[in-house]
């Protein structure tokens, strides 16, 4: 599926929060309709740390059963301590467009990933991700995208339409909080118990 930036365009964005010596980082989910009305919410987990992001977005996705979300946006797509979310791979196993957006200018992680387990595997899916392409958005921040079964230029449209104050869009910053409110609660429920 293409990305078609219809006006009722509904995005899966997700997002997720961790604790650097946790086992398990949340992922949270929130379907937007473009007009910014939250349209579902969906949770998952991965492990800090692990190789099984990309699992877990697809997992996420597919627990949600939305077969009218248009686009998955993802809030980064090296999450959860090094753990690489494969744009690709999601995009065949959902044939949904994705988009991760990332906030900062990097010179890479390949240093990184080299002294990490599993180093020759995450190297193969970082660069199977491909550069990033800075956008700016319409409150004049910018951000860095990229993408697999969409265009940079379909994605700055969309960002436009997701993103109305700030330099996340809705879908993200609302995912982020949600993740963030989970993971809370989850260790709350630890130390009670």
């Amino acid at each position: 599926m293409r990305l078609r930036l219809k006006p009722g365009i509904r995005a899966l964005g997700i997002a997720e929060c961790f604790r650097k010596h946790g086992r398990r980082a949340v992922l949270a989910g929130v379907v937007m309709r473009a007009d910014l009305q939250i349209d579902g919410f969906g949770l998952g987990e991965v492990t800090v740390g692990g190789m099984d992001a990309t699992e877990g977005v697809i997992e996420l996705w597919s627990s949600m059963r939305r077969r009218d979300v248009n686009v998955i946006m993802l809030n980064g797509c090296i999450i959860s301590m090094f753990n690489l979310v494969d744009l690709e791979e999601v995009h065949r196993a959902t044939s949904v467009p994705v988009v991760c957006v990332s906030y900062e200018p990097t010179r890479g992680i390949e240093g990184y990933l080299r002294e990490l387990p599993e180093a020759e595997r995450r190297l193969r899916v970082y660069r199977r991700l491909g550069p990033r392409e800075e956008v700016e958005l319409p409150t004049g921040h910018r951000v860095f995208v990229r993408c697999a079964g969409a265009e940079v230029r379909e994605v700055r449209v969309l960002l436009a339409r997701f993103t109305k104050q700030g330099g996340i869009p809705e879908p993200l910053k609302t995912a982020r909080l949600l993740a963030r409110a989970v993971l809370r609660w989850r260790e709350g429920e630890k130390l009670r118990a």
